[in-house]
């Protein structure tokens, strides 16, 4: 593989990483149960997730002539998952601040969670499958390198969200007299999320 395909699998991984850095960051501010398995776990899903869609992607379009059907629905799926666990946020830090203290249970890991996060923040990175048989033409054996690049975009996510996850420790430190209002954000961060992944399907974003 060439020093010019291996850095544009590099970009790829590091594009299709921004949002789960972005969700990253909001589990760290709004989980306050968090211990060092925990906060593996959390970039791991993401990283496994971003490696798993690309290569689905790449067999799937192997023999599938329909790929526009996925790419069209790709963004409207990673919205809804989105504004599902963003909702539910933001209706418990309401019901946080409306509750006295110590009656809600914030920020409560979920395992269930993270995993719906790791497939919305990923359901783009499907369609990035579906280019891989382009960008490695030429590249033999290239299931072989299909394998390596969608490692690559696991490994730059893993990193880049384990550093999201601990800025929002950071950040999350100075919420924890407004526990409700920190979920509140966390929540509409999510949605926004979403709505941009939509957006960014039809207009070109600069971020």
């Amino acid at each position: 593989m060439n020093f010019a395909l291996f850095f544009t699998i590099f970009i790829s991984g590091l594009t299709l990483a921004v949002d789960a850095f972005a969700v990253s960051v909001t589990d760290g501010m709004v989980y306050n149960n968090l211990n060092k398995r925990r906060a593996v776990f959390i970039p791991l899903v993401f990283g496994l997730f971003q490696a798993a869609m690309p290569i689905i992607g790449f067999y799937v379009s192997l023999g599938l002539s329909q790929i526009k059907i996925i790419e069209q629905a790709d963004h409207w799926l990673a919205l809804i998952f989105l504004a599902f666990i963003g909702g539910k946020m933001i209706a418990d830090g309401i019901k946080e601040l409306k509750e006295p203290a110590g009656r809600v249970v914030y920020g409560k890991f979920s395992c269930s969670e993270v995993l719906l996060q790791g497939v919305a923040t990923s359901i783009d990175a499907l369609a990035v499958g579906f280019t891989l048989n382009v960008m490695l033409e030429g590249v033999q054996p290239v299931q072989l390198w299909a394998w390596v690049s969608v490692s690559l975009i696991g490994v730059t996510t893993f990193i880049i969200s384990l550093c999201g996850l601990l800025i929002g420790i950071r950040v999350g430190d100075l919420f924890k007299k407004k526990a409700g209002a920190a979920e509140i954000v966390g929540g509409v961060v999510l949605i926004l999320i979403g709505i941009k992944i939509v957006v960014g399907s039809y207009v070109q974003l600069p971020f």
